[in-house]
């Protein structure tokens, strides 16, 4: 019997490869904390995904800052867990995603 494709360690990373949409613009000072994640970050932190922290979560955001926020921002760079290299926001810069993490801690 052969194995859904769910089973697969990386189908949900090749999933939101797939479907999601890229329209992060290219001109990046337009992009602020809040259009970052609602082109890219909302995908799975509005809940989609039960181990992605929600936008506001204090409690669920806790224990990572704790890690501090290089340590966040190495596994955005790098992808963490499901979630791909830099949440799929390909177009933003170290700063860009820096914010985004901030403004969804809070």
């Amino acid at each position: 019997m052969k194995k859904a494709i769910t089973h697969h360690p990386n189908a949900l990373k090749v999933l939101l490869v797939a479907v999601l949409p890229m329209g992060a613009t290219s001109s990046l000072a337009a992009q602020t904390p809040e259009t970052i994640y609602q082109q890219t970050c909302s995908v799975c932190h509005d809940g989609q995904i039960a181990s992605a922290p929600r936008k506001g979560d204090t409690a669920a955001w806790a224990p990572r800052l704790a890690k501090g926020k290089d340590v966040l921002l190495e596994n955005v760079l790098k992808g963490y867990s499901v979630m791909p290299p830099k949440g799929m926001c390909f177009n933003c810069t170290n700063d860009d995603l820096r914010g985004v993490i901030d403004w969804m801690a809070h």
